[in-house]
């Protein structure tokens, strides 16, 4: 995996940067602030309050990131196998780059990408300071009474130990949330 270089180094933000986990975070996980229709792509403006009772897994990026292209096949088959039994995916855009803090741009980025699950453009940095974040990607795992209960920094894949981790979790959350549509697929 590449790392993006950081100006004032460090080994321990080569490490925040490269991939981490923090878990059992207890907070409540604060609000979408953006309700305009024109935030959102592939949705309705969404709440989380709208969402109680369904895991949610909210996922910061920006369209330019290598890492987290890298990590959007990992997100996609997550979406893909764990959607239909009650997992909620939010992609947070949070630009980096000029040309990412066009909505155009990323509307064309999402469309170009595949993404199908729901996009709030963050442009003004509300969701990102909210959430206290400071990483593309970053990912909040959201329990069904909207609590954080892990989240994870840098990319994520299937055959790895953090995305294989990260996608445990995944299984145990909506399996407690929905426990039958779990037993279901067996």
């Amino acid at each position: 995996m590449q790392c993006r270089r950081f100006p004032f180094g460090g080994a321990l933000l080569a490490l925040l940067a490269c991939g981490g986990s923090v878990p059992a975070m207890a907070t409540e996980a604060p609000e979408f602030p953006h309700q305009a229709a024109t935030d959102w792509i592939n949705s309705a403006p969404l709440t989380l309050a709208s969402l109680r009772g369904s895991v949610v897994l909210v996922e910061f990026w920006t369209f330019d990131c290598y890492n987290c292209r890298n990590t959007l096949p990992w997100l996609k088959a997550i979406h893909a196998e764990y959607g239909p039994r009650g997992l909620k995916v939010v992609s947070v855009h949070t630009p980096e780059l000029e040309q990412e803090r066009n909505p155009a741009n990323v509307r064309a980025a999402v469309k170009e990408l595949g993404i199908t699950y729901p996009v709030m453009i963050d442009g003004d940095f509300s969701y990102w300071r909210a959430m206290k974040n400071r990483y593309w990607p970053a990912f909040y795992f959201i329990d069904r009474d909207g609590t954080i209960v892990l989240g994870a920094f840098g990319e994520l894949h299937r055959g790895e130990k953090r995305g294989d981790a990260m996608e445990s979790r995944i299984r145990e959350l909506v399996t407690q949330a929905h426990p039958r549509a779990d037993s279901d697929k067996n």
